[in-house]
């Protein structure tokens, strides 16, 4: 069994964490630690595994665990990592932004590889430190690579997004209590999202260089998921568009491409990507959708240890949506 720690585990992407691994069938959690909570039970924070678990919260570290998954803020896994020193042999996957861009990749001597699954499977899996991407990154990154690698992304790219309150964090604030978000709809950093570094890295890997990236995240009145449409000119046919992506994710476990139009409830609660493609005269339509806290965040972690770990890349992840 492989020992897991949390760091973190008060909050939204901890508590994702915990119920996956739970019923994981190759993982044993260790010690969900928390600065906040140590001492009470898991479930005052996460209500929802009452009579799964009585594990509680705790203020010490275990150094010596298999894996650790960092649930921090942003910026603060630097500063976690500089006080508690794991073992050479611990592996180390953060859900921050502290490591994903190249500039960030090396802290301490240990270098982070930027965990998207689809884009660096053979890295990962050889990897002891893994950089989780963003959410909004994961969505536009699975809706832009197959495009990227067929050196197709040269005219500008126009992203319209939009994320439920959960993307915020469990913290309140002003734009996330009911009384603001429900029956509302509110854009937010237009055209300067600090994901827009990470997907831009990424499709460099590919095509160096690519149109500008117009991103608009937008707030929605829900709780979970994220629906991305991206547009640009593409002189093919939709047959042409279906057969690149098609093709890019053909070994992908969890990104598949629909005929049929998508929406956001047939992705949230699980690690999947759903693709669909829309040809208008002389412009491509990429919509993508998924759950922010799974495949945007926690589950994604859970499938990189899947893969570093030489177990089947779904185990533990084969979530079905509610769509009713």
């Amino acid at each position: 069994m492989i020992k897991a720690g949390i760091i973190g585990g008060s909050g939204y992407t901890g508590g994702e964490l915990i119920r996956i691994l739970l019923h994981h069938p190759a993982t044993e959690i260790d010690f969900v630690f928390s600065t906040t909570r140590a001492g009470k039970k898991v479930t005052t924070a996460h209500p929802d595994l009452l009579g799964v678990t009585d594990m509680e919260f705790t203020g010490s570290v275990n150094l010596n665990v298999n894996v650790v998954f960092l649930c921090l803020g942003h910026g603060n896994s630097t500063a976690f990592l500089n006080e508690h020193q794991f073992s050479k042999d611990t592996v180390i996957i953060d859900l921050s932004n502290d490591f994903r861009l190249h500039t960030d990749a090396n802290f301490n001597g240990k270098e982070f590889v930027y965990g998207l699954p689809e884009l660096f499977k053979s890295e990962i899996e050889n990897a002891k430190y893994i950089a989780n991407p963003g959410c909004f990154a994961t969505a536009i990154q699975l809706a832009l690579l197959p495009m990227a690698k067929a050196g197709l992304l040269d005219n500008e790219v126009h992203i319209n997004a939009v994320t439920g309150s959960t993307g915020a964090g469990v913290s309140p604030s002003a734009t996330s209590h009911f009384s603001w978000r429900n029956n509302n709809v509110s854009w937010y950093k237009p055209f300067t999202h600090q994901h827009l570094g990470e997907i831009n890295e990424s499709l460099h890997s590919f095509q160096k260089d690519t149109g500008n990236l117009y991103f608009m995240p937008n707030r929605g009145n829900f709780t979970r998921g994220i629906l991305a449409t991206s547009y640009t000119k593409f002189e093919g046919s939709l047959e042409d568009a279906k057969k690149i992506f098609q093709e890019f994710y053909n070994d992908a476990v969890f990104t598949q491409i629909s005929d049929e139009p998508i929406n956001l409830k047939q992705v949230v609660n699980t690690n999947q990507c759903h693709i669909h493609l829309h040809k208008h005269e002389d412009v491509l339509l990429i919509t993508s959708a998924i759950d922010n806290l799974l495949k945007g965040a926690s589950g994604q972690a859970v499938q990189n240890m899947n893969l570093i770990f030489g177990l089947e890349e779904n185990l533990g992840l084969n979530l079905k949506a509610g769509v009713f």
